[in-house]
This record gives C-alpha cells, sequence and structure tokens, in this order.
C-alpha cells in the first residue's frame, strides 16, 4: 500500500509522518512504516489443474490490459492541482479516521534539532505534555499546543514538531521531533513617537531587545521613553519563562520615573524602583514592586493638601490581577464579556516612611450584538476604592499617587483598567480640589480661568459608567476600512473618604457627585490602537471641573 504523510501546508503548525499499512496486517503500529516485501525466497502455490488452463489465461489478459493502462496512467503528466487533490482528499480521509477511531500510541523519545545556543532543558519542559499522550488524538493536540508556547517565547524564527515512526520493536510508539530555528539577530529594537491629545503631549519611546542571551530564553530589555512637559522613563528588565521549577515566567524589572503633574495637582513626581513578576498567567498576574519616590513642587504655589505630602517615601507593594476577557475584540467588540479585579496592599516592610494602603478596584464590560449593520451595544462599570490602613486610618489622608484621578479623552471601550476615563473631560479635570497658594505679587490678571488656580488633588471612591452604541457606516469603502460610527454616553464620580470626609457622604451627595457627557463619532481601527473624532457635549459638570463641549481627538489602545 502506498504511504500518506501529512502535508506542513496543510491545517497543521506542525509535520506529521505516518503510514497506513494494509488493512489484514492487523498487528503493525498505526505509526509503522510501509516498506515493500523484497524477499526472494520461493513461494509455494497450490497446482493448477488443466480445467482451469483456459480461465488462467483469460485472466493474464486481463491483467495485461490493466498493466497497459495503469502504465499509460504513469506517462500521463501529474498536474499541480491534481496533486493537491489528491492529497486533500488523502487528509480528508485520514481526519475521518482520526475523527471516529481512537488510535493508542505512546511517546518513546523527543529528538531536539537546531539548538546551538538554547538549553535543552527549556524545550523539554514545554514537550511534556506530549509525554502522558495516550492517544492520537491527544498527541496532535499536545504537540499544536506545545509548538504555539515554544513559538510564544519570541527566540525562535521558525519551530517545526514532527511525528515520527518509532522502533519496530516497539510498536504503537512515535519519536517526537522538535526542530527549531533560533533568531539569526537576537538584537533588536524600535523607535516610535506617541501623542496624547487629552495633555496636548507628544512622547518618544525606543527600546533595545536581546534575546536568549544566556540560552534559557531570556529576554532583556531596555527602554527610553520622553515626553514633552509630562513623563520621562529609563528602565532595564530580564524575563526568563521557566525558572528552576516555575511554571510561570519570572520577570523583574529596573525603572527610574519621572511625572510631570504640574499643570494639574501642582507637583512633580520621581520613583526609581524594582519591580518582580511572581505569577503570570493568561487570567492571573502576581508582582511585587519595591520604590523610592520623591514629591516636589517646583512653582511653590501647590495647595496645602499637596504640600503636606512633599518629600521622601518608600513603597513596599504585592498586587494581584484577576483578569477574563471573552470579548471577540478589545478594539471592536461586538460581543462577549470582560472582567477585572484588581488588588493591591501596600507597606510590606517595616520602616516608618514606608506607605500603608489598601487598594481595590473592578471593572466589568459587556458587548451585545444586535443583528444590524454589525451594530453592537457595550454596556460597562467600573470602581476602585482606597483607603491607609492602620490604627486611625480614615483620619489620615491617602497617599496622592495613589489616589483615582478621573478624565481624558481614551476610550473606555478598549482596555481594562478600572476607573479612569470620562469623555468630554480633561484629563485630571474633575473631583476634589484646592486651592493653590495665592501670589500677590504681580497677581493682577483676573481673566484667567478660576480652574487654573486649583490643584486636583483626587479621590478614594471612583465609579464610572458607560453606554456605547457601535454601527458601520452606509458607505462600502468605510466598511472595508473598519470604519465605523458610535454614540455614546459616559457618566463618573469621584469622592474623598479619608481625613473623616465620609461622615459627610450621604446617599444624596453621592449621586449629586455624578458628572455625565455623551456624544457621537467616527472611529478609525488599527492593529495596535483606535482613533475616534468624537463631538461631546457635558450634560452635567461642577464649578471646577474642566469639562469642554466640542470636538476632541483621542488615541486608545487596548493595552
Amino acid at each position: 500500500p502506498t504511504p500518506f504523510c501529512f502535508s506542513p501546508l496543510i491545517l497543521f503548525p506542525f509535520f506529521f509522518k505516518s503510514s497506513l499499512l494494509h488493512k489484514k496486517n492487523k498487528n503493525a503500529s498505526p505509526l509503522q512504516p510501509c516498506m515493500a516485501s523484497s524477499s526472494k525466497e520461493p513461494i509455494s502455490n497450490p497446482p493448477i489443474s488443466d480445467d482451469d488452463d483456459e480461465e488462467e489465461d483469460d485472466y493474464e489478459e486481463i491483467d495485461e490490459d490493466d498493466d497497459e493502462e495503469e502504465e499509460e496512467r504513469e506517462r500521463r503528466p501529474v498536474t499541480e492541482e491534481s496533486r493537491v487533490r489528491s492529497d486533500r482528499a488523502k487528509m480528508e480521509n485520514l481526519f475521518r479516521r482520526l475523527s471516529s477511531e481512537r488510535v493508542p500510541i505512546r511517546v518513546h523519545d523527543v529528538i531536539i534539532q537546531g539548538n546551538t545556543k538554547t538549553k535543552e532543558s527549556l524545550i523539554e519542559a514545554e514537550m511534556e505534555a506530549l509525554k502522558s499522550a495516550t492517544t492520537l488524538q491527544e498527541l496532535l493536540k499536545a504537540a499544536s499546543i506545545a509548538n504555539a508556547r515554544l513559538q510564544q517565547l519570541d527566540i525562535f524564527d521558525s519551530v517545526k514538531i514532527t511525528l515520527d515512526s518509532g522502533p519496530p520493536e516497539l510498536p504503537g510508539t512515535t519519536n517526537v521531533v522538535v526542530e527549531i530555528v533560533e533568531s539569526e539577530n537576537p538584537l533588536t529594537g524600535s523607535v516610535g513617537v506617541f501623542s496624547k491629545p487629552e495633555a496636548r503631549a507628544w512622547s518618544l519611546e525606543g527600546s533595545l531587545k536581546l534575546k536568549n542571551l544566556f540560552g534559557y530564553g531570556d529576554i532583556w530589555d531596555g527602554s527610553l521613553a520622553y515626553g514633552l512637559d509630562l513623563t520621562s522613563e529609563v528602565s532595564a528588565g530580564v524575563s526568563l519563562p521557566r525558572f528552576k521549577k516555575l511554571i510561570t515566567p519570572v520577570t523583574a524589572r529596573l525603572s527610574l520615573l519621572s511625572q510631570d503633574w504640574l499643570k494639574f495637582s501642582s507637583y512633580k513626581e520621581q520613583a526609581l524602583g524594582l519591580s518582580l513578576g511572581l505569577l503570570s498567567s493568561r487570567s492571573h498576574d502576581l508582582s511585587y514592586s519595591l520604590a523610592w519616590r520623591t514629591l516636589a513642587d517646583p512653582s511653590q504655589m501647590s495647595s496645602r493638601a499637596v504640600r503636606r505630602q512633599l518629600g521622601h517615601s518608600l513603597i513596599s507593594a504585592l498586587k494581584y490581577t484577576f483578569k477574563i476577557d471573552r470579548r471577540n475584540s478589545p478594539l471592536r467588540p461586538t460581543r462577549g464579556y470582560a472582567f477585572l479585579s484588581s488588588s493591591q496592599i501596600g507597606g510590606l516592610l517595616p520602616d516608618h516612611r514606608g506607605l500603608r494602603f489598601l487598594r481595590q478596584e473592578l471593572d466589568f464590560r459587556y458587548a451585545l450584538p444586535l443583528g444590524f449593520y454589525n451594530a453592537a451595544f457595550n454596556i460597562g462599570i467600573s470602581a476602585g476604592v482606597t483607603v491607609p490602613w492602620g490604627s486611625g486610618f480614615l483620619s489620615r489622608p491617602t497617599y496622592l499617587p495613589e489616589k483615582f484621578f478621573l478624565g481624558g479623552n481614551s476610550s473606555p471601550v478598549c482596555a481594562l483598567g478600572g476607573p479612569s476615563s470620562l469623555l468630554g473631560f480633561k484629563m485630571r479635570g474633575l473631583g476634589p480640589a484646592e486651592h493653590r497658594r495665592q501670589v500677590t505679587e504681580n497677581s493682577t490678571d483676573e481673566s484667567s480661568d478660576a480652574s487654573s488656580a486649583m490643584d486636583f488633588v483626587g479621590g478614594d471612591l471612583a465609579v464610572t459608567a458607560f453606554a456605547d452604541l457601535s454601527f458601520d457606516l452606509p458607505l462600502r469603502v468605510l466598511r472595508e476600512a473598519g470604519i465605523h460610527g458610535h454614540a455614546f454616553a459616559c457618566t463618573g464620580s469621584l469622592n474623598k473618604l479619608t481625613e473623616n470626609a465620609y461622615k459627610d457622604l450621604s446617599l444624596q451627595k453621592f449621586k449629586e457627585s455624578f458628572r455625565a457627557s455623551a456624544g457621537f463619532g467616527v472611529i478609525v481601527p488599527t492593529k495596535l490602537f483606535r482613533m475616534e473624532v468624537n463631538y461631546c457635549y457635558i450634560l452635567k459638570q461642577q464649578e471646577h471641573d474642566r469639562g469642554k463641549t466640542g470636538l476632541q481627538f483621542s488615541f486608545s489602545s487596548s493595552f
């Protein structure tokens, strides 16, 4: 019989070699290679009687005709289309057999080829699931998952997994051959310019990445980000996909961060810190951070709430995040749901300068398809609370950088991260605020905006919600480009709880603290972000809020 092989170009990212034996050979392994018989020993046949000579001659004539037809078919040129059609039919026949029969098999050996720098232990760790497979179906599934995990290490140019036949003396076994091609250029870099319309600023960012330096799948990277009047950051880190016997990646990062909040809250922030990623999976993330943070006010005009928090502090915090995202797309979700819960506790070191705080955030999104014009109705609600911990915690203020700040024009539909965005309001443009220190000398400008003399100091309790209706536009060229329209409504509230402020927060005051906006716009999605041109109308704001009715541009990402 003619052996059949899986083609690498059809359906699977790995190769599979298999020979289908003749049905009469029932004792052979499903993966045992077919070999034509080359025995020259005489084969004894029963004698043929004279009465059957005439019938035998007829059969010989038929055989000669069949041989001539077969030779004629072999002489015909085999086109590419007929060959592909034949291979496809063989594959479909094999798939039907695999779906109806459970073929027992076990892995005899894992053979790794092409690793000149990468340690075999790293690759073998990803192949452990294959060794526990007992059927061919389980083995195919495990091989597909292992191939994807090896690709996700981001240190190989290509990965091929071949299921070959095992030793002839061990029927029902297979050898797994892993062929890898390591990256020719382990050093990569990128440079980009990013705009933040809500803050009227831009940032220049660059990064370098060195892959697989020591052969453990380690990735070393350094990055530099410089933002005009806002943020600058220098950081370096390392990521290990497997450390010792841990099944999750381990990351470490050292960073120096500087943020300028003078326009909004009259202070600058600098932090030198170390962060460790302890657990990382699809739904769970556990990290530890240690940072030395400094708050300063070069303008000497900050409000009293800001001035009393200036100086140095030590942050030692453990953060756990649980995330589920079942939406079909984070940039334009039309069905599914997403949920995020983030818990953080600070003050783990016994140091009097250590900040003690608790922070909890919840975020929920749901997308409902409407069945016409690719329309979908998205809703979302986010909430967060942060307070100090220890004796008399509600009588002490929350550390300023750990508070919640609302505002900005980033889309609430995309990223999951707790309450932050509220369309129509500027960044840090609403919530509790205090007057800055008044300068009597040359202070005759009364035409300036009153909100420019306020420091927005954030809140301890934040709640936001939105509703968004997205739909295709009537022009075909816009639909093909993914450009679509939407109408939205947003609301949010930010309140103070600490320093005994919770005593004055009644249900009526909580309802009155909500701000609201609505509008419509056009969305241009890309692979990395989505750009929005929106007309926002402020439905409700308070005296010192920085909300504005009119056109607004925004760039949003799912990260």
